[in-house]
């Protein structure tokens, strides 16, 4: 028997995928371990959203070879899709395989086993703009929630991001694949489930055609019995509708908390990013959603450094954040990626401003967190709390995306559990009591 081990880099969308991909190897026999157990056979899934996520994934390939030099090295995912021939030049790296070889590991290596090959040989990547096909995913095991591929691939032109040439065009499962995903979840135990994508707004598109909507998608899931809690990952505001966000107001099992990248606060730099809306159309989504769910937790995606970007638009941007009625930011630091449009743009901006930036931006975002917890202080929610690394204490979200600590407690892994959020620790987690006799699910 041999056995496998995996290392992700990346988004909730990569980890759905290499969880799928680890059980079909568990069902042909082979034994998953962890990285650092001398496997003999190492699956890279890699990201390539940044110049970091690139050299990550050269650090995890020495990584590996430093475990077990005779070690199978098979690289997937984004990066994989990008630039396959440069990483088959990397020493150690046995395959490299594109978005759509991927799912095909045991037809394309049949016998994982480490030979010397030509660069040319080792890489198993078609062009992108072939059709591709849909692979339905979820993680399992991984940890309390699951994450669940609805979507993949994007049409959308951002002039920064490489997505669309490393996951091809927009495609969707069928929302019968979806629910039926969501019921084998349910049976094994887990309470939420996050959907996940790279553009799960756009859900709906089969075969080039468009069947249905990402309204009809969520409408159908909340039927679904056992699982307590769907979450959105992420969702454009264009395509975040009024119909959505009243639906998820008054829904069984759709938890008041979305992700909305926004990426620029400036009109001038969302122009230049090619995004398909403007600032004044994403604080109509905020003030939409406050209207119907005021204790609703709104995250915002948020790009510095873009090229153009010049100090007024930056404090635009800042400005325009400080103001709205958000509750934390994910700030990305803009990083020149090959083949994007956004290189033709001038003025570069000079790291030492992006990274002034990336830190006012974190500034704000911590502020905006915590004043959204003590706005919730004294509230009850519902709590689930998670599998911990141990210690003896446990961690766990509210339904609204408050982050809580309590003192471990295995029975209450995996439960929801009405809580009173009572204070604030100096780690931006929030302390909580237990309201008696309120288990709402084993």
């Amino acid at each position: 028997m041999k056995s496998v081990a995996f290392y992700t880099l990346g988004c909730k969308l990569n980890f759905s995928e290499t969880s799928t991909i680890s059980r079909t190897f568990e069902e042909k026999g082979f034994k998953k371990v962890g990285f650092n157990e001398n496997p003999d056979i190492f699956i890279i899934n890699t990201c390539s959203v940044t110049e970091n996520a690139d050299k990550k994934c050269r650090k995890i390939v020495k990584e590996a070879q430093k475990i077990n030099p005779n070690g199978f090295v098979a690289i997937i995912g984004c990066y994989a899709q990008l630039k396959p021939r440069e990483i088959a030049e990397i020493e150690g790296v046995d395959a490299v395989l594109g978005a759509a070889e991927k799912f095909r590991l045991h037809e394309l290596l049949p016998t994982f086993e480490k030979t010397s090959r030509p660069v040319e040989e080792k890489v198993y990547a078609r062009s992108i703009d072939e059709p591709l096909e849909y692979h339905t995913s979820y993680s399992l095991h991984d940890r309390t929630r699951t994450f669940l591929k609805v979507q993949d691939g994007c049409d959308y032109p951002c002039s920064y991001c490489t997505i669309p040439m490393a996951r091809g065009a927009s495609r969707s499962d069928t929302i019968e694949n979806v629910v039926k995903a969501a019921r084998e979840i349910a049976a094994n135990g887990v309470k939420e489930i996050v959907l996940t994508g790279v553009n799960i707004g756009d859900f709906g598109i089969i075969d080039g055609k468009r069947t249905s909507s990402f309204l009809d998608l969520i409408q159908a899931l909340d039927e679904v019995e056992g699982i307590e809690r769907f979450r959105i990952s992420s969702i454009e505001p264009n395509l975040l509708t009024n119909e959505i966000i009243q639906f998820v107001a008054h829904s069984k099992r759709f938890v008041p908390h979305f992700h909305i990248p926004l990426q620029s606060g400036s009109n001038k730099i969302l122009g230049l990013m090619r995004r398909r809306y403007r600032r004044e159309l994403y604080a109509e989504r905020v003030a939409a959603i406050r209207e119907v769910m005021p204790d609703c937790c709104i995250g915002v995606d948020v790009i510095v450094g873009h090229p153009g970007e010049l100090h007024e638009d930056f404090i635009d941007t800042y400005n325009f954040l400080n103001e709205l009625d958000i509750n934390y930011l994910h700030v990305f630091t803009y990083s020149e990626r090959a083949n994007t449009k956004a290189l033709e743009i001038k003025p570069v901006v000079g790291m030492r401003d992006r990274n002034e930036r990336s830190k006012m931006l974190h500034i704000l975002s911590d502020k905006k967190r915590r004043a959204f917890y003590e706005d919730n202080l004294g509230k009850e929610f519902p709590v689930l709390f998670e599998e911990g690394e141990g210690g003896d204490i446990m961690h766990g979200f509210t339904s609204n995306y408050v982050k809580v600590v309590a003192k471990y407690d295995p029975l209450r892994i995996n439960d929801i559990v009405k809580v009173r959020l009572r204070a604030i620790n100096e780690e931006m987690e929030v302390e909580v009591d237990e309201v008696p006799e309120e288990i709402l699910s084993h």
